[in-house]
């Protein structure tokens, strides 16, 4: 890990610094994601992070943990928001004669993701207030991340489900939910990483 330092790149008017394209992702489209180019910059001394070199590597470690809770709380809200829009939707919608909410199928689906939502909001409010205090460990940040993101991905497909043809519409906020839930998977480590790392700290 030693041998990789941080820099802060001032970028305007920086010979050999290019932006490239804006990417093109299948989520967040709000949020660019572009290509940026570093050919032969020179950066100040004065411009590394922390006090000595060759410690990038570890302060980019400390930071994973708080990363990785901040990747749960999202994924947490994005289930309790996907579960309101769609109480709200089943409740408005009619189908043979009767709204989507009077459906057993409905009702304990909904069931289901409100409860997965519920634990998920438990368990994260805990890892908050554990990391407040300094007590977040790295294999519990871990287990949130992979599990509420995969979660994450369930419900919000399962609430697209509930309002059929209309949940593929990116007009409705059900369809925006399900594109950008797919990169929680990814970023931050992904999944499979993150349960490596907890089964380390089992065996």
């Amino acid at each position: 890990g030693r041998g990789i330092s941080l820099l802060v790149v001032e970028t305007n008017e920086l010979e050999g610094f290019e932006r490239g394209r804006n990417l093109k992702k299948i989520g967040l489209k709000d949020q660019d994601t572009s290509e940026l180019f570093f050919n032969d910059c020179r950066v100040p001394v004065a411009n590394l992070l922390g006090d000595s070199e060759g410690e990038g590597f570890r302060q980019l470690k400390d930071q994973l943990v708080q990363e990785r809770l901040g990747i749960a709380c999202t994924a947490m809200s994005m289930m309790e928001y996907a579960v309101e829009e769609t109480q709200r939707y089943v409740t408005e919608r009619q189908a043979f004669g009767k709204k989507i909410s009077e459906f057993q199928n409905t009702q304990f689906k909904l069931a289901e993701c409100a409860t997965i939502a519920t634990v998920a909001r438990t368990f994260v409010d805990q890892l908050v207030d554990d990391h407040v205090q300094g007590k977040l460990d790295v294999t519990r940040a871990c287990m949130a991340k992979w599990w509420t993101t995969d979660m994450q991905t369930q419900v919000v497909d399962e609430c697209l489900q509930l309002h059929g043809g209309y949940g593929y519409m990116l007009e409705y906020p059900i369809a925006r939910m399900f594109v950008d839930s797919r990169i929680q998977r990814i970023y931050g480590g992904t999944n499979e990483i993150m349960k490596d790392m907890v089964s380390r700290a089992l065996i």
